[in-house]
């Protein structure tokens, strides 16, 4: 028998913006989560991206505010969620609002770097109940005395791993550092491995972990890997697939923030309604980058990692990998931007031919094979090396040969220098050192 958002919360208002949502079910990290979040525990939880998690946090963290007061006096927020990108914690600050629409008390801010302080500063002067911040900004604001932690019930990490690789880890304790012991953690990452358990040990009490099996249903996403020999051969199979008629919108991956204005750049000239969006971006720029986006006025968006975290636009039908990520697990992100809402996605990996041991990582991580696909007239000419035969263990000498058992040995059995080979009563080379 599956379970119902009735069998796990029970505020109706919050039962009713569930409903209107268009939430039929839980999904396993929601049924897992909410009641054990609802208890008070601590949560360790392993999950991938698109797994409902946003809602598997927020939910009951609304839940328990709605059900009783703060017993501490004071205007600080009752639910701090940090999480690595602006554009996450956008995200996370809309699906709050979205689930506590008929809330008519609560208030949110989102303190984010690029916006203005001013706004955030007046936001903070009035009673708030929740926060979602990147770490960065967060501590700005508590250098500044602008933060209060009395009243905090709830500290939410989202996507952990992704704060960890972009060296938030410091920022990250000097915060938990000013908060008080008493409170309730959740931890939610890709992975609960490394320096994310570490992590997780020095924040959390007692916390129950959470491991919500990758999901392996491939009929939502096609996935393939095109190699190529170089970025010219890349240029040419990428336009060839632009022009499918079957692209509604798309996203490209690259690994710099320099290769993603000059690609949009290209193909905005080639007569693509194309943009660019990374980190560098002032925010109403990058704000206005993703409102066209889901207005369907930008077809394609070139976009590195960390800018893309927290995009979700339902239209975007296929996502190209123009450069490979860095970590395995960026593929997972990558790749979770289509095949969202029930929708078929298409995921295209280009890989030089020396890379194809990044795509060996890459499908040892996900446990699967990615598809290799060539175009007639643009196959890679360049071949795979072959595997490397290992020389024989032993000593070697000089050119890989072996050792005689005594090399360059003199009478005295000392090694002979390298001008002592020469024939007997032949003159020797000056050295070159001349004293006083």
């Amino acid at each position: 028998m599956s379970l119902s958002f009735h069998d796990l919360i029970e505020d109706k208002l919050l039962l009713r913006a569930i409903a209107d949502a268009g939430y039929t079910a839980p999904t396993p990290v929601q049924s897992a989560a909410i009641p054990a979040a609802l208890k008070g525990e601590d949560l360790c939880v392993c999950a991938q991206t698109g797994s409902g998690k946003t809602a598997a946090f927020l939910l009951p963290a609304l839940a328990r505010i709605a059900a009783r007061r703060s017993e501490q006096a004071g205007k600080g927020a009752r639910v701090l969620v940090l999480t690595p990108t602006r554009e996450l914690a956008q995200q996370v600050e809309e699906n709050a609002k979205l689930y506590g629409k008929y809330f008519k008390w609560l208030r949110t801010v989102s303190l984010v770097g690029g916006t203005s302080y001013g706004f955030q500063t007046r936001m903070l002067a009035k009673p708030i109940d929740l926060i979602i911040a990147t770490p960065g900004r967060l501590m700005d604001h508590m250098q500044q005395g602008r933060i209060d932690f009395a009243r905090l019930e709830t500290l939410i990490l989202d996507e952990a791993d992704r704060m960890l690789d972009m060296g938030f880890i410091d920022d990250i304790k000097k915060i938990t550092a000013a908060m008080p012991s008493e409170r309730q953690t959740l931890l939610f990452s890709a992975t609960l491995d490394g320096a994310v358990g570490v992590l997780a040990k020095g924040i959390t009490r007692d916390a129950q972990r959470i491991d919500i099996e990758r999901s392996e249903n491939h009929g939502k996403i096609d996935e393939s890997v095109y190699y190529c020999d170089d970025i010219r051969h890349k240029h040419r199979l990428l336009d060839y697939l632009l022009r499918d008629t079957a692209i509604d919108q798309a996203v490209i991956f690259t690994s710099t923030k320099v290769m993603t204005e000059e690609l949009a750049d290209a193909l905005y000239e080639k007569g693509y309604a194309a943009q660019c969006l990374h980190g560098d971006m002032p925010q109403n720029w990058r704000n206005r980058t993703l409102r066209d986006l889901h207005n369907g006025r930008i077809k394609i968006l070139v976009a590195t990692d960390v800018a893309a975290r927290g995009i979700d636009a339902e239209r975007i039908s296929h996502v190209f990998n123009f450069d490979l990520p860095k970590q395995p697990e960026d593929y997972v992100h990558r790749i979770g931007r289509t095949g969202r809402a029930g929708r078929h996605g298409i995921a295209i990996t280009f890989a030089e031919v020396r890379d194809y041991v990044k795509v060996h990582k890459i499908e040892n991580y996900i446990k699967r094979k990615l598809a290799e696909v060539e175009i007639e007239g643009m196959e890679p000419t360049r071949k795979r090396a072959p595997a490397k035969k290992r020389a024989p263990q032993g000593k070697k000498g000089f050119g890989g040969k072996p050792f005689d058992k005594k090399p360059f040995a003199g009478k005295s059995g000392k090694p002979r220098r390298a001008h002592d080979g020469a024939p007997k009563g032949a003159p020797r080379k000056p050295s070159g050192k001349r004293g006083g």
